[in-house]
Order: structure tokens, then C-alpha cells, then sequence
């Protein structure tokens, strides 16, 4: 099995930073993309930001400019810069990795447990 831990959230007010990060462990051959995706409370989860193994990124137009994902391979690890946080920033957090467990085998997609992020006005 593949585990995702993510940390680094919390709260912090209107204009201020928070880093995420996400490592994964287990069961791993290789990764993929992985990526970070929210949920605030009564909508539905979003994508956030992704990065390929080959650091290629996508952003939602919401967070392009104050939010950067980033990655270190060989620790199995993804980052999240969030800065300028908005209240509308405020949502769990999830982590995802595409993942394949041994050569040849499909791609699974893992998640995180989530961590909470709270921006004040």
C-alpha cells in the first residue's frame, strides 16, 4: 500500500503564508503527477495545483500568482506555497499521487488524509 502524510496546516490570518507538504511512502515503483486539491465546506473538491514528475505545472486561475507547487523526487515529496492567502482560501486540503506499485503494474491514485487550512479576515 501507498500512505500520503500531508502537514502544515492551520490558521492564519487575511495576506499571510502557509506551506503544505505531502510524502508519500510505501509500495511505490514510480509517481506520476501529484497534486494538491480542496474542499470547503459544502462545495465540492477542486483542483488546486498539479506538477508531473517532469515538474510541469497547472494552477486554477484562483491561486495562479500567490499559490507554487513544487516537488522533490527523490524524498517522494510535494509542497505547497500559498501566500497572499485569501479567506476564500479556507478549505481541507488533500494531497494526491498517481502511483504505480511495481513495473508494469496500472497507475492507482492515492489521497491524502487532509489538513486544514482556516484564513481570517
Amino acid at each position: 500500500q501507498v500512505q500520503l502524510v500531508e502537514s502544515g496546516g492551520g490558521l492564519v490570518q487575511a495576506g499571510g503564508s502557509l506551506r503544505l507538504s505531502c510524502a508519500a511512502s510505501g509500495s511505490i515503483f514510480s509517481i506520476s503527477t501529484m497534486g494538491w486539491y480542496r474542499q470547503a465546506p459544502g462545495k465540492q473538491r477542486e483542483l488546486v495545483a498539479v506538477i508531473t514528475n517532469g515538474g510541469s505545472t497547472n494552477y486554477a486561475d484562483s491561486v495562479k500568482g500567490r499559490f507554487t507547487i513544487s516537488r522533490d523526487n527523490a524524498k517522494n515529496t510535494v509542497y505547497l506555497q500559498m501566500n497572499s492567502l485569501k479567506p476564500e482560501d479556507t478549505a481541507d486540503y488533500y494531497c494526491n499521487a498517481l502511483v504505480r506499485t511495481d513495473w508494469g503494474s496500472p497507475t492507482y491514485s492515492f489521497w491524502g488524509q487532509g489538513t486544514q487550512v482556516t484564513v481570517s479576515s
